[in-house]
Parts: structure tokens; C-alpha cells; sequence
């Protein structure tokens, strides 16, 4: 029989919602915290899941990053990976040894940001790394979540990576024998297609998304837009080999993610769609398949390339084209790689710190 754990949220958006409604199934206790206070704004009554999930909950409701840190044996940071830098900062002065934190999705190496936090109090708890969300869904109006899918596969890794097998342990314990380990933060980073998938997807719809239509996601991987993820895949698999980093293909995320057998990423959407799991694409052009993943996603797949020799040359394109279509430069928007400032390491530190936690050799205390 599981235990019940009592689970802390940081986010309270489609995710999020999504996740707690996943972990009310497995028979779990979360609790909810909106960073701005807004997003937990009339949830504090019964939440309904509707879709993948079919359930009514009511979870608890956190009004501070100490209280979720205090009430909780396990924290999840599930919001978009531009709000991960601050709520770190805000739930590391809090957090205790024996607790676990989990970041759905991790983005930037933010794990090794929250890493030297901790150090600084001398605290350090396992931080495992997701290379997606197990869920995706959207939150509807009222306190509705709308869950398309439960992924059966994502990959993970823990830092320090000593502490694999618990954290592996803690996550099966909570949403069900659903992860593939990975070696580090690397190919966890390397595993997250969301951020290459996202801009094909949005490139060839950003007019939907400025109009505010209703359109369908998988429906709109045409045969032309399905062979750019494809081609974008190549790069970003380009970069995994280099780095001698085994990462699932394209092919295998739609496959686990949306339970549609293996063709072309085109026919595999149209598939989902049929299937009615196909999603509903972005109603607004200030959405995070642009703002969160260009600078989190796609931003550090591009650093990536450059340190091993493999440009990625699709992506610093899209990086480039989507800076040019908001006036803004995506490059600099990154607040997890500003504050971590790779550009100052070698490969040699990176591939280290992904396993270790430590972002230099020299911060090892065993060397």
C-alpha cells in the first residue's frame, strides 16, 4: 500500500493544476502555491479534472513559499521555467535536509542554480530534474483543468547524483512506474523536446496565436511543419551523440507522450487529433511555447552546440527569427544561465556538475 505523501506545488497553472489532480489519483495530499498570489484566486474551493483525468479535488492552498516549504515532505517547481530563478530564491531559504525537490520540467540547468543556493546554508536535499512534465493540459475557465494526456515515460536525473535510486524511488511512489533515468543534467536538458517541438509549432501559427483563434494543435503539423521538427530533432540528437548522451528521439516522445504508434511527426499528430489528444494550440502570441521556451529551451540547446562543435543551426535560427517578430533579445532573457554563468566553464565542469551538483571542480570538498 503507498504511503500518502503531502506534496508542495510551486504554480498554479495548467501544470500544476494538472499534477496535483495526477497525484489526488495516486492518492496523494497536495498543496498549491501561486508565487503572485493570483493564480490560487478562487481555488479554494473543489477543483475538477476533466480528460485523462476524470476526478474533483481540493487541495490546500499555500499563502507563502515558507508555508508550502514548511507543510510539505516534497516540493515540485511547476511553472514556466522563466519563473524557476525566483521561486528558487524564494523556497531555498526554507528548505530542510530530508526533504525532496522535483523541478517539472527542468530548464537551463535551474537545478544546479538551486544547488549553490543550498550549499550557501549548507543544506542539500536531492533535486531530481524531469526532461518533461507528466502531464500536459490546459486550465480552463473557473477552476477547471483540462488533462490531454499522462505520459507513460519521462526521463529524469538527480543531483547529486548518489541520491538517484531514493529520489527514482520517491517519484515512482508518487505518479506510478513512469521514469527513465538518465546520466545527468545534461541529457536530461538534451531530453526535453518541448522547447524545438513548441517552435516549429509556433512558427507556422503565430498568426493563429495573434488572432486569438481556436485551433487545433496535431491537426497543424502539416506534413512541412512535422519534417522542420524533424529536422530539428537531428540537431538536437547531433549534440546528445557528441556529448555520448543516450536521449529518446522524436518519434519515441510522441509515442510515450500521446500513445500513437511510430510514423512520421506529421501522421503521428493527425493521429492524436483523430484521437481527440491533440491539443489545442496557443490563443495569444504571449504564450510560453514562445516567451519560456526560446530563452530556456532553445537558448541553452544553442550554447550547447557551440561548446561541442555541432551548431544548431535551426535553432539559433528560430531563437533569431522569433527576437526579430517581438522585438526582444531572447538570447539575454535567460536568468538561470546569467546567474550561472556557463560561458566561464569548460565542457569538462559541465559534464561534471551534471552528475554532482557542484558547478566547478574545485567546489568539490573531496578534491
Amino acid at each position: 500500500m503507498i504511503k500518502s505523501k503531502r506534496v508542495g506545488l510551486a504554480g498554479a497553472g495548467s501544470i500544476a493544476l494538472g499534477t496535483a489532480a495526477l497525484l489526488v489519483d495516486q492518492g496523494h495530499d497536495p498543496m498549491l502555491w501561486s508565487p503572485s498570489g493570483s493564480g490560487t484566486v478562487g481555488l479554494d474551493g473543489e477543483i475538477t479534472a476533466e480528460g485523462a483525468l476524470e476526478l474533483n479535488f481540493n487541495p490546500r492552498i499555500a499563502k507563502s513559499a515558507k508555508d508550502l516549504v514548511d507543510e510539505n515532505d516534497v516540493l515540485i517547481i511547476a511553472l514556466p521555467a522563466y519563473g524557476h530563478k525566483t521561486v528558487m530564491d524564494a523556497l531555498a531559504p526554507h528548505i530542510r535536509m530530508e526533504q525532496q525537490v522535483i523541478v517539472s520540467s527542468h530548464a537551463s540547468m535551474g537545478a544546479l542554480y538551486l544547488m549553490r543556493l543550498l550549499k550557501a546554508r549548507n543544506v542539500t536535499v536531492p533535486i531530481t530534474a524531469w526532461g518533461t512534465t507528466v502531464v500536459t493540459g490546459r486550465r480552463q475557465n473557473g477552476p477547471v483543468v483540462r488533462v490531454n494526456t499522462v505520459r507513460s515515460r519521462v526521463d529524469l536525473c538527480t543531483i547529486p547524483e548518489t541520491q538517484s535510486d531514493c529520489a527514482l524511488t520517491m517519484c515512482q511512489s508518487l505518479f506510478g512506474d513512469r521514469f527513465q533515468p538518465r546520466a545527468g543534467l545534461l541529457a536530461v536538458s538534451l531530453s526535453n523536446l518541448n522547447p524545438q517541438n513548441h517552435l516549429g509549432i509556433a512558427l507556422g501559427n503565430i498568426t493563429r496565436m495573434e488572432r486569438g483563434e481556436v485551433w487545433s494543435q496535431g491537426q497543424n503539423v502539416t506534413p512541412k511543419i512535422g519534417r522542420l521538427l524533424e529536422r530539428l530533432d537531428l540537431e538536437r540528437l547531433t549534440i546528445a551523440d557528441a556529448l555520448g548522451l543516450q536521449v529518446k528521439t522524436i518519434f519515441e516522445h510522441f509515442h510515450l507522450s500521446f500513445h500513437v504508434p511510430v510514423a512520421s511527426i506529421s501522421a503521428m499528430n493527425q493521429q492524436m487529433h483523430e484521437k481527440g489528444n491533440g491539443g489545442t494550440g496557443p490563443a495569444t502570441s504571449d504564450s510560453r511555447y514562445v516567451t519560456e521556451d526560446v530563452p530556456y529551451g532553445l537558448q541553452l540547446t544553442a550554447v550547447l552546440g557551440r561548446l561541442v562543435a555541432r551548431p544548431a543551426i535551426l535553432h539559433e535560427a528560430g531563437i533569431a527569427m522569433f527576437s526579430a517578430m517581438y522585438d526582444r533579445d531572447f538570447a539575454r532573457e535567460n536568468a538561470l544561465l546569467t546567474a550561472l554563468q556557463l560561458e566561464q566553464y569548460s565542457l569538462d565542469d559541465l559534464q561534471h556538475s551534471a552528475r554532482t551538483g557542484l558547478l566547478c571542480w574545485t567546489d568539490d570538498p573531496r578534491l
